[in-house]
C-alpha cells in the first residue's frame, strides 16, 4: 500500500508486552516475540519467543519457538527450539520440546516429550550400545561363566 514493499516480522523483537498488573483474557496470536510480566488467561500461539517476567502468571496452551520462564505457567507448552525454567519459573502441565533446561529452584510438574535428532549422535550411540550388548551375550553364552570358553 503507498507503494511501500511488505516487511516480514522480525520473530525476535518483542512485538507485545504484556506489563504488570495487566490480565488479558482470550487468547493471543502473533507473528513475533511476546513479553509477559502481567497475567494471561487463554491460549496463547507465537512464532517467535516468549518470556514470562517473576511476576507473569500464564494460565494457557501455549507454543512457541522458545519460551523462558521466570514466573508461572499452568498448562501444556509446545516449543520447537528449548523451554527454560528459571530459579523462580513454574511449570504445571505437559511439556513438548526440543530442549529442556531447569534451573536449580525451578520447579516443573507434569510429562515431557522431546524428540530426538534425526541422524544424530543419540542414535548412533543407541545402536552402537546394542550391538556391543549382542556381543557380549555371545561371549557369555560361548563361556560358563569363569571365562573360560566351553567345548
Amino acid at each position: 500500500m503507498f507503494g511501500k514493499k511488505a516487511r516480514s516480522k522480525n520473530v525476535s523483537a518483542t512485538d507485545t508486552y504484556i506489563g504488570e498488573g495487566t490480565i488479558i483474557e482470550g487468547n493471543i496470536s502473533t507473528t513475533a516475540s511476546l513479553q509477559i510480566e502481567g497475567g494471561v488467561i487463554g491460549d496463547i500461539e507465537c512464532a517467535g519467543d516468549i518470556t514470562i517476567g517473576e511476576k507473569g502468571k500464564v494460565h494457557s496452551i501455549i507454543s512457541a519457538r522458545n519460551v523462558l520462564n521466570a514466573g508461572t505457567i499452568v498448562g501444556s507448552v509446545c516449543t520447537r527450539g528449548k523451554l527454560m525454567i528459571t530459579r523462580t519459573g513454574r511449570v504445571e502441565g505437559n511439556v513438548s520440546t526440543g530442549t529442556l533446561h531447569i534451573s536449580e529452584g525451578g520447579v516443573f510438574k507434569g510429562e515431557c516429550s522431546m524428540e530426538l535428532p534425526s541422524g544424530g549422535e543419540l542414535g548412533e550411540n543407541r545402536n552402537y550400545n546394542r550391538e556391543d550388548k549382542h556381543k557380549e551375550k555371545s561371549k557369555d553364552k560361548a563361556s560358563n561363566g569363569n571365562g573360560k570358553a566351553t567345548a
